[in-house]
């Protein structure tokens, strides 16, 4: 029995932190911060299935998250000073405790065991976690130094008495060695054990690895120098005490760091080995898998993954004849000259994983970079050197803030605040569907606020800028749609560009003239020309991968639409794709007023400016036949105008309610009768309203436990004679009601466990059910897109 709503489809980016993912190798899953919750994916699934479900709970950016090995348990850290518990439930997890010991932004975490977990925080504090049977408390807190930040923590079990090394890196050089003792469920013995030296910058990354035995462990260290350094720690008689001869010459030893443990108990480091060739911060250190957690044949698989904001993953390995660590493997892109993070650029890489499918013995590379994605490494069954890139994890990471379907609802687009406007749609295959984003029409350097179709070739779009710019979407985008979710968008074979490109320096999307001329020329007999030419359905089986995402799936610019005196809010086009009506942020009634733009005359500007407005307008909407255009205010009204002379896009005005609501207007939506709206606004209320002999009318109202801040209204065709209102709301929640002359009905509310975790910032229904399920589309402040499809049954 299929569930009244499911939710289909979760796109949200990882947050850009050092300890933002972990992966569980009992449950296949892996867990990453994204904005105020953590999300699930289980990158094993070979139906692709993407994010699965994402916890609630944080109020802030999550910073880090954790399994606890050998155990049911997840630990999730963020800036809202809070230390998260969950505990499995299934494929899902479940908050059994917050732990609120910290007074700041926690920073970084590590784990050992399923007993014991280690924090550190911009409070300066340290904090040792321990299980005490029922639940997690704090063992045993501590400062390393005034005005000492912890970055980076490690935490290494050393014998059989419940003896701990503790490595911490932070806002200095140094690396800081503690000990500790785990005994009778507390902590003892606790003490400094030594002080690393070496680095040039401050330390952001640490791991331990068992070398061969449990007397012997090697530490890696990545730091903001760029460089990483191993350190070996020996134990008892394995240390080597030859440097306290006073009879050897000294000048060439390694200097070791000496230091007790556990009463009399001796162990000591020394420095191993130095590894360069990044060009950037070290953000990510993962040993090999098969070494992580055990000791046995770590030596044959001593190998070191390090993750760089320069863009680059590189796995090390030591040379057996010289000793020297190199580079076996390099991963993720070449570094774009002069763009590092001395310069401001916050590109490359933030964190790294490593793990090995059981079933098949390939070994994955993981690696979240800025844009949000999770990008996928899988290395060849029989050659674990070699690694191509194949499906991730991709999402927005800022605030989603429009989404529209296409012009047939077969997919849709969203904008956010992360500057880029996303293409989704279904791969379908083998009675099969799953959503994947399948293009980035758009790039920006301006945050990205509203868009809207004009055909199925074009759209516009907005930013945090004055104008307004539109695109046609590219060749390549067409083949993609058509070929993974049998998608025709370019119904009239006119030639689209193939390629479009982002130039050095520039804003605005170009095509690219050079692969056109060379598809254009028949005599061309350059490999690239003709594999260009030959591409076809055929050679598309999957969706594309970020890198191919970030560098060929944008759209072409076409136009830009000037006139606005301040940044774009809203744009609406007609059903029938001449008109744009768009609007900008105003605080007074000069800027408050809609400006439209004709397609079909280059674009050009109507003389007709529809004032009426004192501030912001904040949604806009053509009326389903194109005769009536809607706007709802931050200063509590609405207007009605009715388009008198399309062709030179004038209008009249029916009417300029001065009072509607008591609170701001967020959003508005058309029934499909054209003659019927609602409104809805931060004073909790939803407004039906109709068109009659030239006024309007107040026909129903419905209030709300909370402000509603966005409301879609399904325009396709139900068996039964009753409109479907979806209405999202402030805390993220979705409700679904239909009205019948006039009336509101409730029909569903979603489960609380599959909204997004704040503000509703846009809804929208598909026209096109499909497999008698209505699709909604919901974009939301906790920076997520979701789809939800909807059992047609409960309308009738």
């Amino acid at each position: 029995m299929s569930h009244p709503v499911t939710q289909e489809a979760i796109f949200i980016g990882a947050n850009r932190q050092n300890y933002v993912s972990d992966f569980n190798p009992q449950h296949k899953t892996v867990a990453f911060g994204a904005g105020t919750t953590v999300a699930l994916w289980k990158p094993l699934d070979k139906a692709h299935h993407g994010v699965f479900y994402t916890l609630k709970k944080h109020t802030k950016e999550v910073t880090g998250v954790k399994f606890l090995p050998q155990s049911d348990f997840l630990v999730s850290v963020g800036e809202d000073h809070i230390v998260n518990v969950w505990k499995q439930s299934g494929d899902i997890y479940e908050n059994c405790q917050s732990l609120c010991e910290h007074e700041h932004s926690v920073t970084c975490i590590a784990e050992i065991n399923e007993r014991i977990f280690v924090t550190g925080g911009a409070d300066h504090k340290i904090i040792i976690w321990l299980y005490d049977g029922e639940g997690f408390k704090a063992g045993y807190k501590f400062e390393v130094k005034p005005n000492f930040y912890p970055l980076s923590l490690a935490i290494q079990e050393i014998d059989d008495a419940g003896n701990y090394v503790l490595a911490i890196g932070g806002t200095t050089n140094n690396i800081y060695i503690y000990t500790f003792q785990f005994s009778q469920g507390s902590v003892a013995n606790f003490n400094k054990g030594a002080e690393l030296t070496g680095h040039e910058d401050w330390v952001k990354a640490l791991q331990f690895v068992t070398k061969s035995n449990q007397q012997d462990y090697i530490l890696a260290s990545g730091s903001q120098d760029r460089y990483v350094r191993l350190w070996r720690l020996k134990l008892n008689e394995f240390i080597d005490d030859t440097d306290e001869d006073p009879t050897k010459l000294t000048l060439l030893s390694n200097k070791q760091y000496k230091f007790n443990f556990g009463g009399d108990k001796r162990a000591a480091f020394s420095f191993e080995a130095l590894i360069m060739g990044h060009d950037d911060w070290i953000s990510g250190i993962q040993w090999h898998p098969s070494c992580k957690f055990t000791s046995e044949n770590a030596d044959s698989k001593l190998q070191l993954l390090t993750s760089t904001a320069d863009t680059a993953l590189m796995i090390w390995e030591m040379d057996t004849e010289s000793g020297i660590w190199v580079c076996t493997s390099r991963l993720g892109e070449m570094s774009i000259k002069g763009a590092s993070t001395a310069t401001g650029a916050s590109g490359g890489f933030w964190s790294c994983l490593w793990f090995i499918d059981d079933s098949t013995d390939e070994e994955y590379v993981l690696a979240t970079g800025k844009t949000g994605a999770i990008r996928a490494y899988k290395s060849a069954s029989n050659n674990t050197k070699y690694f191509e890139e194949t499906i991730g994890v991709t999402g927005a990471v800022g605030t989603i803030t429009d989404l529209r379907w296409s012009i047939g609802g077969e997919y849709f687009m969203a904008t956010s605040l992360d500057q880029t406007t996303r293409l989704y749609a279904p791969w379908k295959r083998d009675r099969i569907a799953t959503w994947h984003e399948l293009a980035r029409p758009q790039i920006h350097g301006y945050d990205m606020i509203c868009c809207d179709n004009i055909t199925k070739t074009k759209f516009v779009s907005g930013g945090d800028e004055k104008i307004l710019r539109v695109f046609e979407l590219t060749e390549s985008i067409s083949q993609y749609l058509k070929a993974l979710g049998g998608i025709e968008i370019n119904d009239d074979n006119e030639k689209l560009p193939e390629f479009a490109t982002l130039p050095v320096l520039g804003l605005s999307n170009k095509a690219d003239a050079q692969v056109q001329e060379e598809t254009k020329n028949d005599d061309v007999d350059d490999v690239e020309g003709e594999e260009l030419e030959q591409k076809d359905d055929k050679q598309i089986t999957v969706p594309p991968t970020e890198s191919y995402l970030q560098r060929n799936s944008l759209a072409t610019e076409i136009e830009k639409l000037y006139g606005h005196g301040y940044e774009v809010t809203c744009c609406s086009t007609s059903p029938n794709g001449n008109l744009i009506a768009t609007s900008c942020k105003s605080n007074n009634a000069k800027h408050a007023v809609i400006r439209v733009f004709i397609v079909g005359n280059d674009y050009q500007q109507s003389k007709q400016v529809l004032a009426g407005h004192n501030l912001t307008i904040s949604s806009l909407k053509f009326s389903p036949d194109g005769r009536y255009l809607l706007a709802v205010s931050r200063d509590r009204q609405f207007s009605l105008w009715q388009l008198v002379d399309e062709a030179n896009a004038e209008f009249k005005l029916v009417e300029l309610n001065t009072k509607p609501h008591s609170r701001i207007i967020w959003d508005c939506s058309w029934l499909p009768n054209a003659h019927s709206f609602v409104t809805v606004s931060r004073d909790k209320q939803m407004k039906l309203w109709k068109i009659m002999e030239g006024n309007v009318t107040l026909l129903n109202s419905l209030k709300m436990s909370e402000p509603i801040t966005s409301v879609s209204i399904f325009k396709g065709s139900l068996s039964a004679k009753l409109n479907v209102i979806a209405l999202g709301l402030e805390s993220g929640q979705v409700a679904i009601y239909s009205t019948e002359s006039g009336e509101f009905k409730q029909i569903v509310s979603f489960d609380d466990s599959i909204t997004p975790a704040d503000r509703i910032e846009k809804l929208s229904f598909s026209s096109k059910i499909t497999d008698q399920r209505l699709l909604l589309g919901v974009g939301s402040r906790d920076t997520s897109v979701r789809v939800y499809s909807i059992e047609e049954t409960l309308f009738r």
